[in-house]
């Protein structure tokens, strides 16, 4: 469940009420078949750049990476000297290649399952027709599948700007993790009734949207 903090802001800024929330993102668009762009209206299929603010952020940050990497080798250093979790960390990297190895072999590495025809691929034409922005904030209700994003690309306050860009009511889409929570990633699958899927990735690995996707179907396949 969404903690009550979150619950109250979701509440607030889009009148709905959450079990389960994160922020997410897709792959590159690729280019459909131009009969199909020109069908679907020429839509956008690319996020807006980032806007002025946000590239001098990056900007003040980049001289600051090199301190950011500095610390993470020392933590990781930490780790392996002085604590005993060298079985852990093996078995971290051997999920890590079993996921790795299931993702390209299920075809999830795409954006989506590549038939524009589908109501995913229909869905994913509009994706960045509903918002520039390259963010979603993907919300799971009882009743429905909220997506949420500033109308346009933002690179601070998000959740100050977000309005709901997309509903998909139950039974027509849902949100299913495919490993049924076996691996801790964040890879999600934005399911449509036909069978289509988009991918989506959450900012956080086992985000509360797996954990709602595995509790909703707990013996779905992907």
């Amino acid at each position: 469940m969404t903690s009550r903090g979150n619950q109250r802001m979701i509440t607030d800024r889009l009148g709905v009420r959450a079990e389960a929330a994160d922020w997410c993102t897709i792959d590159k668009i690729p280019d459909p078949p131009l009969d199909v762009l020109h069908a679907a209206g020429d839509p956008r299929l690319r996020p807006a750049t980032m806007p002025p603010l946000g590239m001098l952020g990056t900007a003040l940050a980049i001289p600051l990476l090199p301190v950011v990497t500095l610390f993470s080798w020392l933590d990781r250093l930490r780790e392996l000297l002085f604590e005993n979790n060298g079985d852990e960390n093996r078995r971290a990297r051997e999920d890590e290649a079993r996921l790795k190895v299931l993702v390209d072999r299920q075809g999830f590495d795409r954006v989506f399952d590549g038939n524009w025809a589908g109501e995913a691929g229909q869905f994913l034409l509009r994706w960045y027709t509903h918002s520039s922005h390259h963010q979603r904030f993907v919300v799971a209700t009882q009743d429905e599948i909220v997506l949420a994003a500033p109308p346009r690309r933002v690179s601070v306050g998000r959740e100050k700007h977000m309005e709901i860009v997309a509903r998909l009511p139950r039974g027509e889409a849902d949100l299913v993790d495919p490993f049924h929570g076996e691996f801790r990633s964040q890879l999600l699958l934005l399911k449509f009734r036909d069978g289509s899927w988009i991918r989506l990735t959450t900012e956080e690995f086992r985000s509360e949207l797996h954990m709602h996707a595995i509790r909703q179907q707990p013996s779905a396949d992907a």
